[in-house]
């Protein structure tokens, strides 16, 4: 197995691709239409540090404009190339088509390690980056809409949105420019911890169908599951938190940059997270076994396996001997073609990384619509949902003081019928019917089409259909 090529990032898009196109009657032109990435902008930009001009190079990547804006992240990383950022912004076009947010895909990058710098230096780098996409209308409300990835966060699309509002001033809806904001510069609750939870959506729908966790090996519920997390960064921290501590799942292993965590009877989540915030690794942490060869952990036995860091994690040179019968794909392109094939031959359930990490943006898509509307959710109908169920709260307790000892309400019954959906509350319902829906359009393709045994390869077929569908009304 090892002697076969493995496929770049880029590559395995395209194999993937292939696989679902081969099972459509698309025409050909149409096909190579919705493959081909649309541009790609590349920008090198000089900013004055530390006495000298240093030089930075960084891209935008525009995919398909079947619906605009587009909408994609932008990471900081030192590993960011054309082709990852073309490949991540197909990942793009198909996720939000699977999830029917209205964008086309789109992806940045900007060549840098973020841990290099200090806060002040990497906002004028982030200003600038951002100053250069922005009047080639590549940061736009309209028609480019990017959001937090690797590397990035809440602070950096501050920035952002600051740096394009003092470019557009009187555009009011500035704000809209980019997502993953901080909340009080037009962020929207639920955005940060979004993907993870995302991802804790999709598993719960898994595990709603009896039919697919037999496919997977397994039965029961996510209760007691054996979980192994590579990456606490963002995503991967939300998910274990969200599993263990709401679903019952035991996390028994966390792999990170300097190793990993292992211990059988389950680790706790937050202990870790903060003693990585604290510490900058695992090293040291007590109370699990540490190996300093953390991706051997990734072959460990357990029930669902979540690959939430790099790309091509499970490769050739490991599928052969990863035990987890689940795989769910929090990161973008954690496997491989060449390992998806070896995966599949073995049976192994592979929730794919296009709708498994689209909690995000889901989520960013909400945000956007937010700031559109000029008005935080809930904020219309909370107190007069109150009201409404203040009648029935006052109805019940009437016939309860008739009808004595007979029953009454518990008061926490009581406290949470009172209570109006906000805008955490709203955030989350929209993202667990978003990823319900996204699931079972897959599942139909996966379970009725004789020629579709996994679930990646559903995925693309409703995907680039819902691609195609728009294309063609715009008379292509």
């Amino acid at each position: 197995m090892a002697d076969k090529p493995e496929p770049s990032f880029r590559e395995s898009v395209d194999l993937m691709f292939n696989r679902a196109v081969a099972l459509m009657d698309l025409p050909p032109g149409l096909e190579e239409k919705i493959r081909v990435c649309n541009a790609t902008y590349t920008v090198r930009f000089g900013v004055r540090l530390r006495g000298h001009i240093q030089t930075f190079t960084g891209y935008r990547s525009v995919h398909s404009e079947h619906m605009e804006p587009v909408k994609g992240g932008i990471r900081f990383a030192s590993s960011v190339h054309q082709d990852e950022v073309e490949a991540l912004a197909a990942l793009m076009t198909y996720k939000c088509a699977l999830v029917e947010a209205p964008f086309g895909g789109s992806k940045g990058g900007l060549r840098i390690d973020p841990r290099q710098y200090d806060e002040h230096e990497l906002e004028l780098i982030t200003r600038r980056f951002a100053y250069e996409l922005a009047k080639r209308d590549l940061i736009h409300p309209s028609q480019n809409v990017p959001a937090p990835d690797m590397g990035t966060g809440e602070r950096e699309m501050a920035w952002i949105a600051d740096q394009y509002a003092r470019m557009n001033t009187t555009d009011i809806n500035a704000r809209a420019c980019v997502t993953g904001k901080p909340l009080n510069a037009g962020g929207i609750a639920g955005r940060v911890e979004a993907t993870g939870r995302g991802v804790q959506y999709a598993l719960q729908e898994f595990f709603r169908h009896p039919e697919d966790i037999a496919k997977a090996g397994m039965d029961g519920s996510l209760d007691g599951k054996r979980v192994i997390v590579q990456g606490l960064g963002n995503v991967g921290y939300h998910a274990a938190k969200f599993l263990s501590e709401e679903d019952g799942s035991v996390i028994t292993g966390i792999i990170e940059r300097d190793g990993a965590l292992f211990n059988p009877k389950g680790l706790d989540v937050e202990a870790v997270h903060n003693w990585i915030v604290k510490h900058g690794g695992v090293t040291g942490f007590p109370d699990a076994s540490h190996m300093a060869e953390g991706a051997a952990v990734l072959e460990e036995e357990c029930d669902i396996l979540i690959p939430a860091a790099l790309e091509a994690v499970i490769n050739l040179s490991n599928a052969a001997r990863i035990k987890a019968p689940l795989i769910i794909e929090a990161a973008n392109g954690p496997i491989t073609a060449g390992a998806d094939d070896v995966l599949r031959e073995k049976g192994t359930v592979i929730i794919p990384d296009m709708y498994a990490n689209a909690g995000g943006v889901t989520v960013s898509y909400f945000e956007w619509v937010k700031n559109l509307s000029h008005i935080r959710f809930g904020r219309m109908q909370r107190r007069q949902e109150e009201s409404r169920h203040q009648l029935v709260i006052d109805e019940l307790e009437r016939l309860d003081r008739h009808m004595g000892d007979a029953w009454s309400m518990t008061p926490e019954f009581k406290g949470k019928y009172l209570r109006g959906a906000g805008e955490l509350e709203l955030v989350r319902s929209g993202l667990d019917d978003t990823m319900r829906i996204a699931y079972q359009s897959m599942r139909e393709v996966w379970h009725e089409r004789d020629d579709v045994d996994d679930l990646r390869t559903a995925a693309y077929l409703v995907s680039i259909g819902k691609v195609a569908a728009s294309y063609r009304a715009k008379g292509l």
